[in-house]
Formats: C-alpha cells, sequence, structure tokens
C-alpha cells in the first residue's frame, strides 16, 4: 500500500488542487488521508471541504476543525509574539463567520485519531496512527526538537509498537524519524508551509509487510492566486506575504 498523507490546508485551495493533481499523475497511491486544519488563514474553507467530500478523501480533525465545530473562544493555535497572536484570532474570527452550516456540521464529524492497517484489521501490524498534534491533543506541537523520551511516551499513548508509524502535523514543518523502531511522521503543510519553502507538501508512505520508504514531497501551486485571494477577503494581508514567503517573513535591517 502507499498513503498520500496531507495536513493543514487552512483554506489554501489552490494549494489542494495542486497536490491532488500531482498524486493524480504519480498514479501508484492507493489512498490519500487528510490530518486536518481543512480553513483558517486563507479564504476557502468551505471550497477545500467540497473538494476533499468530492474527491472521498478522509480523515481526522485538526484542533481549526474541532474548535470551529464546536465554537470555541479560540483556535488553540500558538503564538510567538503578541502581534501573532492578534493575527490568529483574526483569521479564526473570519472562518467562523465565514464556514457554512453544512462545512461546520461535516467538521463535527471528524474523528481525532485514525488507525491504519495496510495488512487488513485481521492482521495486528504494522499500524499506521494519524493524529493532528499528538495522540493525546490536537493542539500540542509536537516539533523536531522533542526530545526521543517524548515520542516514546507519544508511542505509548497511541499503543504503537516496534514497526509502527504515528504520522501528525500541526507544526507545519516536516520530519522524520525512528526511535525504538517507531516511525514518527510530521507531514508538513499543504496550505501553509513554515519551513521557508512556499511550495505545497505532503508525504508519500510505503506500507506493506513493514514500514517502507517515507517521501516527502514539495509541489508547485499558483502562489500568487492564493495570495491574491486573502488580499480580496477581509483577512489580514500579512496572510499572503507569510503564503509567498513560507513563513513569516524576515524582517531586512535598513543601515
Amino acid at each position: 500500500m502507499k498513503y498520500a498523507l496531507i495536513s493543514d490546508i487552512h483554506g489554501n485551495l489552490p494549494a489542494l488542487e495542486a497536490v491532488l493533481a500531482d498524486l493524480d499523475q504519480r498514479g501508484d497511491v492507493d489512498a490519500i488521508y487528510h490530518l486536518g486544519d481543512l480553513g483558517g488563514y486563507a479564504p476557502w474553507p468551505n471550497e477545500v471541504v467540497a473538494l476533499l467530500q468530492e474527491r472521498w478523501i478522509t480523515g481526522i480533525a485538526g484542533n481549526y476543525d474541532s474548535t470551529v465545530a464546536t465554537d470555541y473562544e479560540h483556535c488553540g493555535c500558538k503564538a510567538e509574539t503578541p502581534h501573532q497572536e492578534e493575527l490568529s484570532h483574526l483569521s479564526y474570527k473570519w472562518t467562523r463567520e465565514h464556514v457554512s452550516l453544512e462545512t461546520k456540521r461535516f467538521l463535527s464529524t471528524l474523528p481525532f485519531r485514525m488507525d491504519l492497517r495496510p495488512r487488513g484489521g485481521h492482521k495486528s501490524r504494522p499500524q499506521l496512527t494519524l493524529v493532528h498534534g499528538t495522540p493525546t491533543l490536537n493542539t500540542l506541537y509536537w516539533t523536531e526538537d522533542r526530545t526521543d523520551s517524548f515520542c516514546t511516551k507519544m508511542a505509548k499513548a497511541a499503543g504503537a509498537r516496534e514497526g509502527d508509524l504515528i504520522a501528525f502535523g500541526h507544526t507545519h514543518k516536516p520530519w522524520h524519524r525512528v526511535v525504538e523502531g517507531v516511525h514518527f511522521v510530521n507531514t508538513g503543510s499543504v496550505g501553509k508551509p513554515k519551513d521557508g519553502d512556499w511550495h505545497a507538501g505532503y508525504v508519500l508512505v510505503d506500507a506493506d509487510e513493514k514500514i517502507g520508504a517515507v517521501e516527502f514531497v514539495r509541489v508547485e501551486y499558483d502562489v500568487e492566486r492564493a495570495a491574491e485571494g486573502i488580499l480580496d477577503s477581509d483577512l489580514p494581508n500579512e496572510f499572503a506575504e507569510q503564503l509567498k514567503a513560507g513563513g513569516t517573513p524576515k524582517l531586512v535591517e535598513v543601515p
């Protein structure tokens, strides 16, 4: 089985369309799953959900999905500065005001986690566990600098054993590590990368008798169309610049 794992689309329809087109032309992907955060920061949350439904792509709830669905007071997003916190609140408010009732109902049906067994449910291993943040909370950030002991703690929480894989997103930065035989894979982000590369990102995982290759893929998309969509909306214009920069643009010091 070859799985494509996509996460953190964040309302960026042009990026999602490009990723799906890339997967279609490959022709060897057996299943596509999303790891949540379908809306926020870009102006197409309803269109993103509609396209996933049209393609029968199932997945799990990210923090943005579960908070919008339950009318929570904030999105559960981490902010490094007061300005970033203000922007996150503006994005969340905009998203809540613009998601349709149909979209909101769909978000409320998304499960917290999914377990995939490529050899069938009558075989216990290998298992791929899909979560958004961690197996305990979809708001907790699992960054690459987390210790091996943190990873093994999360593996225990998920019931993962040697030869299994846990995939997650939330940080928008892709990475892969193996600790005590368990694969830990951050898929990166389709619609809002934060690793300095604006290209849409996703992961391919080969799994059958065991977990095989884990391949990170980056796809060119019409980032100008995405930026223009933001500028034409009531979302903060800074989100357009963030897309083009692959994260928060670096300040240039003037001599």
